[in-house]
């Protein structure tokens, strides 16, 4: 299936959920903030979140600084 991924598109597997996308991008225990189309996903709906064709995902990743 076809996304937006941070403006891009993206092929990713049909029937995918956030966790499994997350877990494509080797994002896996980062520190991150997601959005599908213009809506925050907290974290812990990660495994319950289908993705449909066409969604637009933001995924901000944080970076510490000093």
């Amino acid at each position: 299936m076809q996304i937006y991924l941070n403006g891009e598109e993206k092929q990713i597997p049909d029937a995918s959920n956030m966790a499994r996308l997350i877990e494509l991008l080797d994002l896996g225990g980062q520190r991150i903030a997601v959005e599908v189309n213009e809506e925050l996903v907290p974290r812990s709906t990660f495994d319950q979140h289908q993705l449909h064709e066409q969604d637009r995902i933001e995924i901000i990743q944080a970076v510490g600084g000093g």
